[in-house]
């Protein structure tokens, strides 16, 4: 009962954290300036906005602009996930519900099976759905003609979206992850929200270990805030910011337990690689997908791990830091 209290309190925060307004949305801005023009064309044209699609890795803020573009738009969305929608029954309800303008927001939508997504197309396209009523030589084509809407979808895989489905978006944005410098603002705007007094240095050595990621920076925050009121101490220090990443096991450049062990295991089992992504899921005991969707992009960017055609390779610099 506890550990539900505290997610559905952490579930809270979050809400309260999550920018409402376009002016909040820190970083991005490449992408907010191409939206902005795409939404202010669709608003003098009385037209529908053209559908959209944010690729980048997780936390970067592919939901929050979903929710801002349909705030901007009509104030009406409805949330899924491909994973979510199994049969093309569920997507054709999803699809016949919606009111006019409103926001369909599908978050990984490159886990969708072939047969939804093929429903999709004429939907997207023509804003029509084509159901096969009854069975055998009875069996008939009704079609559906279906409210104005923009599908906007989030992927952290977009080789896995086929070029059928991705070709039908009208704008295609890639989030990257964020600079230490945005990370700070955010650090700096979720404690104003929530009332947590922070020092300077303290918000920079957060900021250093976010993993250059929003959701982690403002997770970090509330555990170290948590440290704060179990020490009843009114403001975040630099020396508690240190002591918290150690309680949370993340080191200066914010690689936790894990991100530690799939390095270490490169540079002393393999002697620095090439390994290949089987083997090194075999030997640590993880699925693929959660290497490279959750681990190798960070470690990428800072420079730490190399992906080869022959496998995986640990850096010069990496190789200098795990000494």
């Amino acid at each position: 009962m506890k550990k539900q209290q505290q997610n559905s309190g952490d579930r809270a925060l979050d809400a309260i954290l999550r920018p409402k307004l376009w002016d909040e949305f820190i970083g991005q801005n490449t992408v907010k300036r191409s939206l902005r023009i795409m939404l202010d064309s669709a608003k003098k044209r009385n037209a529908v906005c053209d559908h959209i699609l944010f690729f980048g890795p997780s936390g970067v803020g592919k939901t929050t602009l979903a929710s801002l573009i349909a705030d901007e738009l009509s104030g009406k969305i409805t949330q899924t996930s491909g994973p979510a929608i199994k049969k093309t029954g569920d997507i054709a309800a999803l699809l016949t519900n919606l009111e006019e303008n409103e926001i369909l927001f599908i978050d990984e939508i490159h886990r969708m099976n072939k047969q939804v997504e093929e429903m999709l197309y004429p939907a997207m396209e023509s804003q029509k759905i084509n159901l096969i009523v009854g069975k055998g030589i009875s069996a008939r084509n009704l079609e559906l003609k279906l409210p104005r809407f923009t599908l906007i979808a989030a992927t952290t895989k977009p080789s896995l979206i086929s070029s059928p489905l991705r070709n039908r978006f009208g704008a295609i944005n890639h989030l990257d992850f964020y600079e230490d410098k945005e990370i700070q603002q955010i650090i700096r705007r979720s404690s104003d929200l929530l009332h947590i007094k922070i020092q300077l240095p303290a918000t920079e050595i957060l900021a250093k270990a976010s993993r250059a990621t929003p959701r982690i920076a403002n997770r970090i925050l509330k555990r170290t805030w948590d440290l704060a009121v179990v020490n009843d101490l009114n403001e975040i220090t630099k020396d508690l910011a240190q002591e918290s990443l150690r309680i949370l096991s993340i080191d200066k450049f914010g690689l936790e337990w894990a991100d530690r062990k799939l390095m270490e295991s490169i540079i002393k089992k393999y002697q620095g690689g090439p390994v290949g992504i089987q083997t090194l899921a075999a030997a640590l005991n993880e699925e693929r997908e959660t290497i490279e969707q959750v681990y190798e992009p960070y470690l990428l960017k800072i420079g730490f791990l190399e992906r080869t055609p022959r496998g995986r390779i640990a850096t010069p610099t990496a190789k200098e830091y795990f000494s």
